[in-house]
């Protein structure tokens, strides 16, 4: 791999296409948001479903002793996998507009995915191994990387972020036991508070132009007019 950032060009792809990689990205925003609110009777009475919805780590972790390994690694590993050949795809057929999307998606976020983009042309496999996320994927595929290999990386570090967790579940199942017990006799209020919570940061996201499904939606629209620029 060189140094220089991932730039790939563009790829004229139908709207079809785009529509099948950007709606399924919209639903699991909506499942993120769903699990958000939910999680304190998710977690008690129904962990399977609430790392179906959300793969973030504090839930992972929640729910590591509550189901058996089978179904914990399983459904991990398909919701951690979710997104990333999407975000692979979106930066194979759109690497420029897809970057540049990514990057004015928030100023965190932003300047986050330049440090990756430095990065990348250097260190593009180890990233895709140890932090197989949205920006990382988006890049690797904005940058070519191979089908194969990027799968190999992206599998290989899910299942290693899904053993640590496991582990660490583990040797905390005595303070996560207490902290379900509490959640499960509070359920209701901290359903409300979470509701709150969700909507409220929702709200400031969108008042900024930063929400996730916006951004997504902008996204839709920006792929679409480039397609309509390059017939």
């Amino acid at each position: 791999m060189t140094d220089d950032p991932p730039t790939a060009p563009t790829t004229a792809v139908d709207r079809r296409t785009i529509t099948l990689l950007v709606a399924p990205l919209i639903g699991l925003v909506v499942a993120n948001y769903t699990a958000g609110v939910l999680w304190p009777t998710l977690a008690v009475d129904q962990p399977a479903l609430l790392i179906t919805l959300s793969s973030q780590n504090r839930y992972l972790i929640m729910v590591a002793n509550s189901l058996d390994p089978v179904t914990f690694y399983g459904i991990g590993f398909v919701r951690l996998l979710a997104p990333d050949p999407l975000m692979y795809l979106l930066g194979y057929w759109y690497g420029a507009t897809a970057i540049r999307w990514m990057q004015v998606r928030t100023p965190t976020v932003g300047e986050g995915m330049r440090r990756l983009e430095r990065l990348f042309g250097r260190f593009g496999y180890p990233l895709v191994l140890i932090m197989p996320n949205n920006p990382v994927c988006l890049l690797a595929g904005a940058a070519r990387m191979p089908v194969v290999i990027f799968a190999t990386l992206n599998v290989v570090g899910t299942i290693g972020r899904l053993v640590l967790v496991r582990i660490l579940g583990e040797q905390l199942q005595a303070p996560i036991d207490t902290f379900l017990d509490w959640v499960s006799a509070y359920r209701l209020p901290l359903i409300a508070v979470s509701a709150c919570a969700v909507g409220f940061f929702a709200y400031q996201e969108w008042r900024r132009g930063e929400g996730k499904i916006e951004r997504l939606l902008e996204l839709d629209e920006e792929l679409d007019a480039e397609l309509d620029a390059e017939l």
